[in-house]
């Protein structure tokens, strides 16, 4: 069983007698029909699931269930000999966007109050989009992510007494001792080898087969591609959805890591809103992680974002470690001076980063340079600049330096991340070693930044 920090809430949500339906939402092959399954099972002796999207290609006996006694009857086809009651009968709706008016029919389902429910969908946030009379109030959504580091380092056998000091450490900006930081940036060096896909993960865990999780990780790489160019056939339109995805490990070896918009189709008079909807695809659907640009960055960053001069990042760092290296694996576990691994390294800070509830944004200034990541510093009502760097050379970042003279964005702190173990602040920096980005969380109660 690997370790989801989702569980705790999923059983939360289960204990208590909500209003609302839990729908876990993000990108296929995260683990959600996995954990859902493994804690309904221990929770409830009489567990149903439903997958709507094989149904849909199967028997569609959920096709016409458009009331509450509809969906019961269609239910009792399926489980007619498990449905008791609401404290002892859980019903997991998967891939539950398979049908458009399932959405609309959960704020029904839930008042009626027969059953405990939960439901989770890979495309929700497209689906919801074009679902009409969606119930939002029935509706608590929760996004579920590839497996963060602090999840890949339990499922390798690292103890919460390890991470438990780490976070201490952190909380005090304190170095770990070097053997053990030596320990960490092995496993962090795996983890970008590895990513957060669970099957990727249970595949190295059990046998350290590289070939075994790269074919994983390509599996899943195809289907996100395949899952694009159906996404463009149902439209009807001519979409180009899945040139951009394919697009973005190119994209993030150029110097400004932006999707390049006359690259798309070879025309250079497009512009970035013509292609609006393919970006919402690629991150309603999970597949990408957008970081939008601000040039004048204030509190909060939302209100400046904007979608020109966007970056798309790979949901998983493995899927791009994975592409650019295939199965030599010397480039990133032998720390080869002459492969630049900037990249890599922006995309496992942007997947924990986006896991641990910040949203994403980036610096752009004409005069003053770029810096690799903004996230909101609710203490300060201000911004917090974070530079990412994979060499030895990470000391330099004079756009860094520029931004933080201007006094008018009123930063209090800034941070670079590297392979360095030392925890050092000086002229309003704080150089930190990589795999403390695990605890750049907004959820910490004693606000550890």
């Amino acid at each position: 069983m690997l370790y989801r920090k989702i569980a705790r809430r999923i059983e939360e949500y289960l204990s208590s007698d909500s209003k609302q339906l839990l729908l876990i939402d993000g990108a296929r092959q995260t683990g959600k029909s996995y954990i859902v399954r493994w804690v309904g099972q221990r929770m409830f002796p009489n567990y149903i699931e439903i997958n709507m999207e094989e149904d849909r290609l199967g028997d569609r006996v959920f096709a016409q269930a458009r009331t509450v006694s509809d969906f019961y009857l269609a239910l009792s086809i399926v489980a007619g000999d498990r449905m008791k009651d609401k404290r002892s009968t859980l019903v997991f709706i998967d891939e539950i966007q398979a049908y458009d008016h399932l959405l609309t029919l959960v704020k029904f389902l839930m008042a009626d109050g027969r059953f405990t429910y939960i439901a989770s969908g890979s495309q929700l946030g497209v689906a919801l989009k074009n679902t009409q009379s969606v119930p939002l109030g029935s509706i608590r959504m929760e996004r579920m992510y590839p497996m963060d580091f602090e999840e890949f380092m339990l499922a390798n056998g690292v103890g919460g007494e390890l991470i438990g000091a780490m976070r201490e450490r952190f909380r005090k900006q304190e170095a770990m001792p070097e053997a053990l930081h030596n320990k960490l940036m092995d496993l962090f060096r795996k983890y970008l080898l590895v990513g957060g896909l669970p099957a990727a993960v249970d595949s190295f865990v059990k046998n350290s087969n590289v070939v075994e999780f790269r074919r994983i990780q390509k599996d899943v790489h195809d289907l996100y591609a395949v899952d694009a160019s159906k996404y463009e056939e149902e439209n009807g339109r001519r979409l180009k959805v899945r040139r951009i995805f394919e697009m973005i490990p190119s994209n993030l070896e150029n110097k400004k890591k932006r999707v390049i918009i006359k690259d798309i189709e070879n025309k250079s008079w497009k512009r970035s809103e013509n292609y609006q909807d393919e970006f919402e695809y690629l991150i309603s659907a999970g597949v990408a992680l957008e970081v939008k640009a601000v040039s004048t960055p204030s509190y909060p960053l939302a209100a400046n974002g904007g979608k020109n001069l966007l970056k798309l990042y790979l949901n998983d760092v493995g899927l791009l470690s994975g592409i650019y290296f295939k199965n030599n694996i010397r480039a990133i576990m032998s720390d080869e001076g002459s492969i630049n691994l900037g990249s890599v390294y922006e995309t496992v800070v942007a997947q924990e980063l986006r896991a641990h509830g910040h949203e994403l944004f980036y610096y752009d200034n004409k005069k003053n340079g770029e810096v690799d990541f903004l996230i909101d510093d609710a203490d300060n009502l201000s911004n917090i600049p974070i530079e990412v760097k994979s060499g030895k050379d990470y000391t330099v970042h004079s756009a860094l330096n520029k931004f933080l003279s201007v006094k008018d964005y009123n930063i209090k702190r800034a941070y670079v991340l590297s392979n360095s173990r030392e925890v050092v602040t000086k002229d309003g920096v704080t150089y930190l070693p990589v795999y403390y980005v695990m605890f750049f969380s907004i959820f910490a109660a004693e606000n550890l930044m």
